[in-house]
């Protein structure tokens, strides 16, 4: 009996071996940059991703996903890379940063994918970095502007990497164009104060904002999901401030926020806000008080260079397919990775990794190299845009005003 169950202890040891080297890079990082065009292991390249599916932020990950998905299709469809075709594998963290560690271990070290994008979230980003160090796999953050997703403390997280600029030069953007541009004095902000995009953003721009001579009158905040922001609002108007910041953590705040804006008559307060701004439910929903709003963005909204991508989208998804800002993003960290696979020959996780910050790219929000010291884009500007608003259609549009950068 117990030789026959020594037996059977060993097969099951043998099949679960099995199961978690199967399919993907089974060689782990020990490969290396073998060169030659070749792949680490596997029938196809593993591409892993994260993000929110289900819970907060579930319209980004979303549309980030099935952007990958469409992209990932037409690669396929053109030949693939280094000779193979790529393959997705995905993870729902529901929003949850808590999530993160075990759906990055997942990816890392039993699907043994060359290299994973996402999250949007800084939060989520941050929680990956253990992980990622260890596995010696590259995470590349669409939109993760926190600071400390690629350098914490001083200190370089080594396979942190990002496509997007980071926050303190966004509020340092909103700040200085606010009094530079628009010629503001008085500022309020209204923040998330559960979020630490949402804390981060308003500390920049309070810094810029006074150090060019401006005053934050007054700071109110709320918590996410929040539907009332009446009491906020009115302390706002008695303020009398010229502008409000609202570095929203969620853009749902957003079109719940501006009408109640347009309710109490704050009409001669300029509204500004972020990249959390960008979704086109936020210019469905939020009104004509919208109109008039300046915000900072990653990408010129009226650029005809996205139309290709935002046909495909709605092709492939629907004409009622949001296109968020996500899409945009994650096109541009699927080329960086495309490129750095090709450079380096291979899928091997760590060749990629040591790719990323020599190879170049022309994306959808502006040309793309990755800096060497912080694993931030080096040199990509800020656009700014307004909205106006449209009677007939009841919907706000995106208008790119200009490429701006801080005094």
């Amino acid at each position: 009996m117990k030789k026959v169950l020594a037996i059977l202890m060993a097969l099951v040891l043998v099949f679960s071996l099995a199961a978690c080297g199967g399919g993907g890079n089974s060689g782990g990082n020990s490969g290396g940059n073998s060169g030659g065009g070749e792949s680490a292991g596997g029938d196809t390249i593993k591409l892993g991703w994260l993000g929110a599916l289900t819970g907060d932020g579930a319209v980004w990950g979303t549309c980030e996903s099935r952007t990958l998905e469409m992209l990932i299709e037409q690669k396929n469809a053109e030949g693939g890379l280094l000779g193979k075709q790529i393959e997705l594998v995905k993870y729902d963290t529901q929003g949850k940063a808590d999530e993160v560690p075990n759906v990055t271990t997942r990816l890392t070290s039993q699907d043994h994918v060359s290299c994973i994008i996402g999250p949007n979230s800084s939060g989520q980003a941050i929680a990956m970095t253990p992980i990622l160090t260890e596995a010696k796999t590259a995470g590349i953050a669409t939109v993760a502007t926190g600071e400390r997703v690629t350098v914490d403390n001083g200190k370089l997280n080594e396979y942190n990497f990002r496509v997007c600029f980071i926050d303190p030069y966004q509020g340092a953007v909103v700040g200085s164009y606010a009094y530079d541009k628009l010629g503001k004095r008085k500022a309020a902000i209204l923040y998330d104060q559960g979020s630490d995009y949402s804390e981060g953003f308003k500390e920049y721009f309070k810094e810029e904002f006074e150090k060019l001579g401006g005053e934050v009158v007054i700071e109110k905040a709320y918590s996410a999901g929040d539907q009332d922001f009446r009491v906020q609002l009115t302390d706002i108007k008695n303020a009398g401030v010229d502008c409000m910041l609202m570095p929203v953590g969620s853009n749902g705040d957003i079109y719940t926020i501006v009408p109640q804006v347009a309710e109490l008559g704050l009409d001669d307060v300029t509204l500004l806000g972020g990249d959390t701004w960008q979704s086109e439910d936020v210019n469905k929903m939020s009104g004509p008080r919208l109109a008039g709003s300046y915000v900072c963005n990653h990408y010129d909204a009226s650029d005809p260079a996205l139309k290709p991508l935002q046909d495909a989208y709605h092709e492939k998804y629907g004409a009622d397919a949001t296109v968020e800002i996500n899409a945009y993003m994650a096109h541009d960290a699927f080329l960086l990775w495309c490129a750095a696979v090709e450079a380096a020959g291979t899928d091997d996780p760590e060749a990629v990794a040591a790719q990323l910050t020599k190879v170049e790219v022309d994306g959808l929000t502006g040309h793309i190299k990755i800096s060497e010291e912080d694993h931030n884009p080096v040199g990509k500007e800020a656009s700014i845009q307004t909205y106006e608003y449209d009677e007939a259609s009841g919907t706000n549009s995106e208008v790119f005003v200009e490429k701006y950068s801080p005094l």
